[in-house]
């Protein structure tokens, strides 16, 4: 969808720290968006596994009532407290994920940096989804919040509308099987304020033209950045190269 222009210095708050010293990470935290679940991230776990690395994937099914976003946060950062994953920690949150990420892992004691995948950004404030696809593109939120009014719920996306997204069949399945459609209370709720955010450096990795906006402005922080043609189901799409190019951008943190 066509995306709208906007001062990356009103969006978001300090840059991330920077150091001279590289991040060399011996674990990966995946998040997953609070509209799907964990099979989203198809084969990549076991990839990163097989690159000798620890890998924690979140697993929240009980964030279906307000406040919605603490919900998913407070499940998410309890289980990776429980893994106990070796630092240094990446941690990769995908699209709706992303804006979740300061609340996930401000009650954790350390990180070794941040890679939004396809994602939505945090922002200063207590913004709602709605607020922020507000600031991707006016028109397209106004008709997307009609619709919720109406009663619809989203995603309600059909086997059909994954098919070129999603190629093997059995990814497809379980994706469809994993989706969690939300109505208007879901997008209009305030998220969770930042809180000395960011504190490790961070990164993006943008795989489809939707998220096109949110890789400017990570440019524009001067944050590591890298374009990839994966559509938004990368690691269903491409879970080779979604590796390759989540190690490439993590060696530049």
């Amino acid at each position: 969808m066509p995306r709208s222009p906007c001062n990356p210095l009103v969006i978001w708050p300090s840059t991330c720290n920077r150091s001279n010293q590289r991040v060399i990470p011996r674990s990966w935290v995946l998040a997953h968006s609070p509209l799907t679940g964990p099979a989203a991230w198809g084969r990549l776990p076991a990839l990163l596994r097989e690159q000798a690395y620890a890998v924690v994937v979140i697993d929240v099914e009980d964030d279906d009532e307000a406040p919605y976003a603490e919900r998913y946060a407070t499940r998410a950062a309890t289980q990776i407290a429980a893994a106990e994953p070796p630092t240094p920690t990446i941690f990769v949150a995908h699209s709706g994920a992303g804006p979740l990420l300061p609340a996930i892992t401000a009650s954790l004691t350390s990180s070794g940096g941040y890679i939004f995948l396809d994602a939505g950004l945090p922002r200063p404030g207590r913004p709602s989804r709605r607020d922020l696809l507000r600031e991707e593109d006016e028109g397209f939120a106004a008709e997307f919040v009609d619709s919720l009014r109406r009663g619809n719920r989203f995603p309600a996306w059909t086997a059909d509308d994954l098919a070129d997204l999603v190629p093997d069949v059995d990814d497809r399945i379980a994706l469809m099987k994993s989706l969690r459609p939300r109505g208007l209370e879901f997008f209009s709720e305030p998220l969770p304020a930042l809180e000395k955010w960011p504190d490790a450096p961070c990164g993006y990795l943008r795989t489809s033209a939707a998220y096109d906006l949110w890789l400017h402005i990570a440019e524009q922080r001067g944050w590591p950045a890298m374009s990839r043609d994966f559509g938004h189901f990368p690691a269903l799409a491409s879970p080779e190269g979604t590796l390759q190019a989540l190690l490439e951008l993590a060696a530049r943190l």
